[in-house]
């Protein structure tokens, strides 16, 4: 029989999911059946993910409820913190919120295969945690205690009064919790792919979010957003950008930020960080590296929009999380806490109706080889 290879299982649909649309050629991107833009402008990161996770946007009750679940989930073991501090300080953060969510499960175990509650409860944990994860590696990593959590603050301002002690201007703290939704879930890319395959195993949640985390670290799926702030900073003072940009496109050169496998036309999560530079840049004064942005966007409009060549999500963001003093380095953890309710609704519904992933192959070897004695090799 003969087996059709594709590689990277391009456009080969792997499960039905009720969690995003997304329709690349118009720019549609929908949580749940809700444009972006929508819960962008009028909900919390908590209320996206209770929505994510439950199938439904909440009541005001449900909202509490829920955000008061995962604040009493905050804090982490000391025997995690301990763990923290015996790795390496040279160490990626991506490497430390790996290692530690990974660990979690030890201290958490539950019955996820037979009991909806305890799923729940994992969720709500990874959830809760992993901002407190990444900002104790910052501290940890440069000498210092972590930072207790404050359980007053939103899952968006907690995370940044955690990194800085600091508790945040309204505006970044908003600013920022909108990053969070926008990157909250993007349907089956690979993380959420590793994810579910992990989860079809029906290991726990914790080794499920672990496996995305590892995925994403992966030069080809995170950390664009730090590529795109090294590129538009290489790029010499005067030089002309429509020059600039045929010469790489010319030698097949990546251009960071631009272009998606999925979008023909610009990524509605770029235009709606765009948005968000402004209101930062309002309050906190200008960033000249974003006109360098906004006129290489043009030019390759000219140069590559007919090809469906746009920006992405990663053009803006790091533009932002830069004005914000976020240490370029946390850009990809940073993803990651805000995708973690993604992949989670993921594996929650991958367990309604599970089987495990186990896809074929195309051979390519050699078959029926005879056998030599090795005093004969």
């Amino acid at each position: 029989m003969t087996i059709e290879l594709i590689p990277g299982l391009a456009g080969v649909p792997i499960a039905k999911s009720s969690v995003c649309y997304l329709d690349g050629s118009v720019g549609k991107l929908q949580y749940r059946g809700y444009p972006i833009e929508v819960l962008a402008e009028h909900c919390s990161y908590e209320e996206v993910a209770y929505l994510l996770l439950n199938g439904r946007l909440p009541t005001r009750e449900q909202l509490e409820t829920f955000a008061d679940e995962c604040v009493h989930h905050r804090r982490l073991k000391f025997r995690i913190i301990d763990m923290m501090k015996c790795l390496p300080e040279s160490g990626h953060p991506m490497d430390a919120l790996d290692a530690a969510v990974a660990a979690l499960g030890m201290f958490y175990p539950s019955d996820h295969i037979n009991s909806v509650q305890a799923r729940f409860d994992s969720a709500h944990r990874i959830l809760a945690k992993m901002p407190t994860i990444i900002a104790a590696w910052e501290r940890i990593r440069h000498g210092d205690e972590p930072i207790m959590p404050r359980d007053d603050l939103s899952h968006a301002a907690n995370f940044l009064y955690m990194l800085t002690g600091r508790e945040p201007d309204p505006t970044v703290a908003k600013v920022f919790d909108v990053c969070l939704v926008l990157h909250a879930e993007h349907q089956m890319n690979a993380s959420t792919f590793a994810g579910r395959v992990t989860g079809s195993t029906l290991a726990d949640a914790f080794s499920v979010v672990s496996s995305a985390i590892g995925t994403l670290a992966g030069p080809l799926h995170g950390g664009a957003n730090e590529d795109v702030l090294a590129m538009l900073r290489g790029i010499p003072k005067g030089v002309d950008l429509k020059s600039w940009a045929s010469e790489r496109l010319e030698k097949k050169l990546k251009i960071a930020g631009f272009g998606h496998r999925e979008y023909k036309v610009k990524d509605p999560r770029a235009t709606i960080l765009q948005r968000l530079v402004v209101q930062l840049f309002e309050k906190f004064g200008h960033t000249p590296i974003y006109d360098t942005a906004l006129e290489l966007e043009n030019v390759m409009a000219e140069l590559v929009g007919h090809k469906g060549v746009y920006p992405n999500v990663d053009f803006y963001s790091g533009i932002v999380y830069e004005k914000m003093a976020i240490p370029q380095d946390l850009f990809t953890p940073i993803f990651a806490m805000a995708r973690g309710a993604g992949w989670l609704a993921h594996w929650l519904e991958q367990l309604e109706d599970n089987r495990i992933f186990r896809p074929n192959q195309v051979w390519s070897g050699e078959a029926d080889r005879a056998f030599v004695p090795i005093y004969k090799r």
